[in-house]
Parts: C-alpha cells; sequence; structure tokens
C-alpha cells in the first residue's frame, strides 16, 4: 500500500474551489459526467459514472475535505485529505491518500493528475 502527496495551484481563492469540490452541480461541470454527491459526512458518493465511490468523512468550509476511496472491500481504508490553503494568486491545494494498492498506484496518480485535479484547474484556468 502506497501514500499519494502532492501540491497543487489553483487561480482562486480556496472557498471557491472548496464550492467546485462539494456541490453536486459545480462537479459535474468540472467533470463532464454524472455525479452523486452530498456535502454532509457520513454520506457516500459516486464521480465520473462511479470510476470513483467513497464515502465523505469530514468538511471544513474552504479548508478541508476528508473523505474515504474505495478500492474493494478486502482492502484497508483508502483516506483522502484535501486542505486549501490561501496563496497570493489563489489556492494551494494539498492532496493526500493513503493506503493505495501497490498493484493500482500509477493508474491511479496517472488518472488523479490527468482527469481529477487536471480537470479542476482547467475549470479554474483564467481567460
Amino acid at each position: 500500500m502506497k501514500t499519494f502527496k502532492k501540491y497543487y495551484y489553483l487561480p482562486a481563492p480556496p472557498e471557491e474551489v472548496y464550492l467546485a469540490m462539494t456541490k453536486a452541480q459545480s462537479i459535474q461541470l468540472w467533470t463532464g459526467a454524472e455525479v452523486e454527491f452530498t456535502d454532509q459526512p457520513d454520506t457516500e458518493f459516486s464521480l465520473w459514472e462511479g470510476d470513483i465511490i467513497g464515502k465523505n468523512l469530514e468538511f471544513d468550509y474552504g479548508k478541508k475535505i476528508v473523505q474515504q476511496w474505495y478500492f474493494g472491500e478486502e482492502n484497508e481504508p483508502s483516506i483522502v485529505t484535501i486542505k486549501l490553503h490561501a496563496d497570493k494568486k489563489g489556492t494551494s491545494l494539498e492532496f493526500v491518500q493513503t493506503n493505495i494498492p501497490d498493484e493500482d498506484y500509477e493508474d491511479f496518480t496517472t488518472g488523479l493528475n490527468e482527469y481529477y485535479i487536471g480537470g479542476l484547474q482547467d475549470f479554474f484556468e483564467e481567460e
């Protein structure tokens, strides 16, 4: 099992990034796919029509999102912690995910960078 940690820059204030990541309509805009999401702890969610499924654990408005992403029932819980930090020109997003199965790590992190974070970055690109 591996842990992934990376910082990303987004050209928008932390509150806007937070709303884009926690409101179903906004998530659907930057993913371009069906979404099931409620910004309440202890609720299940589905992104990209089930490509990412999990459970919401904690929300701290404009600052932090904690979720469990499912990799299969036999695996340790994979916890995602997203922290949003104000930056001079927008937001520094800290993404940490624990317990990623070794065999999934490379494909998963490539998809995460390209689609999940990449989609958010495209959504907030300055015109």
